[in-house]
């Protein structure tokens, strides 16, 4: 979190570029792919994934995002009219409540904290994404950005949670799938 407070919004901005470039020249997504993305909060320096939703769009990329309803995480396909309002977290989100019921998406861009060299993530601790990722289809990837490459390993892992199979940095792309690539 220091690290990532330590960057300028330039410098958060111009990462993130290379990161949706990294995930691009990778992933190589195609029109009528499905993809669930985190809106960021831009305060915390999250990724910048409005870059990656706005070629998703120009490329006709089915969008879905995260939304907090009680407390449960729904999935809300969202489109270029879509309105949007603020949440108490500061985060983005639909006006709409309504649940997509899609379990099934090409690829889910999660927001992370850090992440280590076993694809163990560390968000906000709520666990929201722990549970979409047990509830979704097994074929879906799993894909963590992040400013930063893994180093230390997360030793207090929870039974229920669920580790990426990809991490893409301003720098590369790693897989735990079958170790880095």
């Amino acid at each position: 979190m220091q690290k990532r407070k330590a960057l300028s919004t330039d410098e958060a901005f111009l990462l993130s570029e290379k990161i949706f470039e990294n995930f691009l020249e990778y992933f190589n997504p195609k029109e009528d792919q499905t993809v669930h993305i985190f809106l960021p909060i831009l305060t915390k320096k999250e990724v910048d994934t409005q870059i990656f939703i706005n070629y998703f769009f120009k490329h006709n990329i089915r969008v879905f995002v995260p939304k907090v309803v009680g407390d449960e995480l729904v999935n809300i396909e969202i489109f270029e009219d879509s309105a949007f309002e603020t949440s108490q977290w500061g985060i983005s989100e639909p006006v709409s409540n309504k649940d997509s019921g899609d379990i099934s998406f090409d690829y889910i861009i999660t927001p992370l904290l850090y992440c280590d060299k076993k694809g163990n993530r560390v968000g906000y601790g709520k666990g929201f994404y722990d549970g979409l990722f047990q509830s979704i289809s097994p074929e879906t990837k799993k894909i963590g950005v992040n400013y930063f490459d893994p180093d230390e390993c997360i030793d207090d892992v929870w039974e229920n949670d669920v580790p990426l199979d990809y991490l893409v940095t301003s720098t590369e792309v790693l897989s735990f799938l079958s170790g880095f690539e």
